[in-house]
């Protein structure tokens, strides 16, 4: 409860202090609606990402999804090729988007039912089954697109969810927060959560009490390509058009919030909620680092360093250097079950 208390609390001390600096920076324009827009509008996409990515972390064994971006613009590709050899986008504007979108969500769905299958069946380790999994999701984009840009369009629908707002609110974003808000919901509330948590911080114990390691393990990246579809639909919606290479970035910055969020990388916890924080700070980042007219180079050395730099960081226990007291309470009362929780 004190970890989760700190990491929430330093999040968003870390939110307010970047909207007050980048204020400060850009004389009140980095406030400005266009510009908050603008920022809500870019960050869904990375945030589902970074919630696939926080999903398989809390599995355990070395668990992450390296396959996300990959699966992302395998989901837009096909899903555009197949639909467009049937319907034309101008044509029938809500059929081609209804389809589409279908088409992404079941293409991310069986990727992630395949990562979860090749780790809990035979006992790939997740870093090196998702590493093979997304050359060949990405190698797969090529054969399907031949190499180029396919174009999607702008039918009504895709458009709405690229480019709409609803009261002021990018409708991606309302998206990402809906998303968001049933991962979070199923973690707390149902037992795939508690199963999932525990297998991650002692998957002998787990598997000894009876929980389906199988079932947790594919369910897990099963939501995980899910998500990575969703993320594919809202890249083509921006965009117009998907491509197999879009975001070659992107693994790195999910993997980055992911870490900012307090998500232990050998597994057992994560919260959804502090996933959002740290896409959202993040995103804050980039736009401070836009501001400064820094190039994409100098922000992606930025966001390796900061990577790094979390990760030593959560090798220590920082809200017992700051605060010993409140170490000493959690140490002498709290058992072992209920730390772990």
């Amino acid at each position: 409860m004190q970890r989760t208390g700190a990491q929430l609390a330093m999040l968003l001390a870390i939110n307010g202090a970047l909207l007050v600096l980048g204020a400060a920076i850009s004389e009140g324009s980095f406030l400005s609606l266009f510009n908050l827009q603008s920022m809500a509008s870019q960050l869904p996409e990375i945030g589902l990402l970074a919630i696939g990515v926080m999903l398989a972390m809390c599995a355990g064994n070395g668990g992450i999804d390296l396959s996300g971006i990959a699966l992302a613009n395998l989901s837009g590709v096909l899903s555009a090729v197949l639909v467009s050899s049937v319907l034309s986008s101008t044509d029938n504007e809500m059929a081609f988007s209804l389809l589409f979108i279908l088409g992404a969500l079941l293409t991310g769905f069986a990727g992630g039912l395949i990562n979860g299958l090749l780790i809990s069946k035979l006992n790939i380790t997740p870093i090196l089954c998702t590493l093979g999994t997304q050359m060949a999701f990405m190698g797969l984009g090529v054969v399907v697109s031949g190499g180029k840009a396919v174009t999607v369009g702008s039918p009504a629908l895709l458009s709405s969810i690229g480019n709409d707002m609803f009261v002021g609110v990018p409708i991606s974003f309302l998206l990402f927060i809906a998303a968001a808000g049933l991962i979070a919901a199923a973690l707390k509330f149902t037992p795939y959560g508690l199963w999932l948590m525990l297998m991650g911080t002692n998957p002998k114990a787990a598997v000894y009490a009876g929980f389906p390691k199988t079932g947790v393990l594919v369910a897990t990246y099963a939501v995980s390509g899910t998500l990575s579809a969703l993320a594919g639909i809202i890249i083509a919606a921006r965009n117009v058009n998907v491509k197999f290479d879009y975001g070659s970035s992107y693994l790195l910055i999910a993997i980055l919030i992911a870490v900012m969020a307090g998500v232990k990388p050998e597994g057992g916890y994560g919260r959804v909620v502090c996933v959002v924080l740290s896409a959202i700070a993040l995103q804050l980042m980039s736009s401070l680092l836009n501001f400064g007219g820094l190039s994409n180079f100098v922000r992606d050395f930025a966001w390796g360093l900061l990577l790094l730099t979390f990760l030593a960081v959560g090798r220590y226990d920082l809200t017992g250097l700051i605060m010993p007291g409140a170490r000493q309470r959690t140490n002498s009362g709290a058992s072992p079950s209920s730390t772990r929780t």
